[in-house]
């Protein structure tokens, strides 16, 4: 019998989960750590609340959890309930999966003044993660977003969407009341790079044409010559296109969202609070990188929310690369027994579903490594561990009457209505 732990129940945990049961079949055991009471990660507190068939993703997920030789354990922090040598200790292997859930840096003056919120915090805010429900952004004037990926469109259209059109999803409570309250009038995407450079997908850029009270806006001497489009695969083409057409709307709404490309943010200023960022023209070469051309202006702004990546965060005890922002590794292997999957391995890239082949791959690196029958006392030896130290552990079965109570307080054709701290969390299992 092989005893795994995997810390981090996202799509990565999971995938890693699934890959050990096809592989091993019922000769491995499976734990599933996560510092929250609540499974998924990602899926539950990244997905925009309004993409809700992305998010459907956690029934499969639910199925592997399901299984007689998986667990879950909640409500445990690595590095403070127990430590990873503790873990080595007793699991034939330790997976890392815990993603990617930490802001990277501006890095620019003026990033650290009130109204500079990471995407990691802002989403979580609107998604109910524990560690972000008490965040009160600015809603009110112009929102400057720094980012050319999926993340920069989920923040400008929940930024710019009605409370009517939040229907259906699971936006937190506290968040819809604060947005329904705003009063945001321009929100202004800056992209260092051009369009040819974004990492935006089609279906994401075409839902800022369908919303009730908000425009976008592309300056068409942004756009490159046409035939310069035949250059890009498939997927960018279909972006930079449905950018030629916001170029070639003259819709006007309330709210407007421009897209501001060849735009480096040099700066953040204001007296306590942010007030406006000052952004240098840039130029791109051949091969894409934006270099700037002196050319300054300012933006207003009372919220500035930086899109610009994720890293992880490090754990006492495994190997970190700083500039790359994860856990050092070669192909996954960390150390013996120690192994990292998913962004903590690669950094924040990929789908969701990129994780899939990820997962499968460590667990072949674990029967490459790893021999039946070793001793180690696996699940048993963490239940002690964490039973002397009065942790107060989360099972899956306590998940469901989580979420059967939050499915209970939804409002109105919402899904559930999250509830936003561990202590109720833990009180919702009865």
């Amino acid at each position: 019998m092989r005893h795994v732990a995997v810390i981090g129940s996202g799509p990565a945990g999971y995938y890693t989960a699934e890959g050990c049961a096809k592989l091993f079949g019922d000769q491995v055991l499976v734990d599933i750590l996560d510092r929250l009471p609540v499974p998924y990660g990602l899926i539950r507190t990244g997905v925009a609340p309004d993409h809700q068939s992305i998010k459907a993703v956690s029934r499969r997920y639910e199925a592997t959890a399901l299984a007689e030789n998986i667990r879950f354990v909640g409500n445990v922090t690595v590095g403070r309930d127990v430590t990873i040598a503790e873990l080595l200790d007793l699991y034939d292997a330790v997976v890392l999966a815990t993603g990617a859930p930490a802001d990277r840096s501006l890095g620019i003056p003026g990033d650290d003044l009130l109204g500079v919120i990471g995407s990691a915090a802002f989403v979580g805010w609107y998604n109910g993660h524990p560690d972000f429900a008490g965040l009160k952004p600015s809603l009110h004037g112009d929102a400057v977003i720094v980012g050319a990926g999926n993340v920069a469109l989920d923040v400008a259209r929940i930024l710019a969407k009605t409370a009517d059109e939040f229907a259906g999803s699971d936006i937190v409570g506290h968040a819809l009341d604060h947005l329904g309250d705003a009063a945001v009038g321009r929100v202004t995407i800056l992209a260092r790079r051009g369009p040819h450079q974004i990492a935006m997908t089609p279906k994401e850029l075409g839902e800022l044409g369908h919303l009730a009270r908000a425009a976008p806006r592309v300056d068409p001497a942004d756009l490159p010559p046409l035939d310069e489009d035949a250059a890009l695969d498939p997927g960018t083409r279909k972006s930079v296109a449905q950018l030629r057409a916001f170029a070639g709307s003259d819709e006007t709404k309330p709210v407007t969202i421009d897209f501001d490309f060849y735009a480096m943010p040099l700066r953040i200023e204001g007296k306590g609070r942010v007030e406006r960022v000052i952004v240098e023209r840039a130029t791109t070469d051949a091969t894409g990188q934006a270099s700037g051309t002196g050319e300054t202006y300012a933006i207003p702004a009372s919220l500035v929310v930086s899109c610009i990546g994720y890293r992880t965060p490090p754990i006492d005890g495994v190997p970190y690369d700083g500039k790359l922002g994860r856990f050092a590794n070669v192909d996954g292997r960390v150390g013996p027994g120690l192994y990292a999957v998913g962004w903590a391995r690669r950094g924040p890239t990929g789908t969701i579903g990129t994780n899939r082949p990820d997962g499968f791959l460590i667990a072949d690196h674990i029967a490459a490594d790893t021999s039946d029958d070793t001793g180690k006392s696996g699940g048993a030896g963490l239940d002690r561990l964490l039973a002397s130290r009065g942790v107060e552990v989360v099972t899956f079965g306590d998940w469901q009457k989580i979420e059967a109570a939050e499915i209970a307080a939804a409002r109105a054709g919402s899904p559930r209505e999250k509830f936003v701290a561990v202590e109720a969390m833990l009180a919702a299992r009865g």
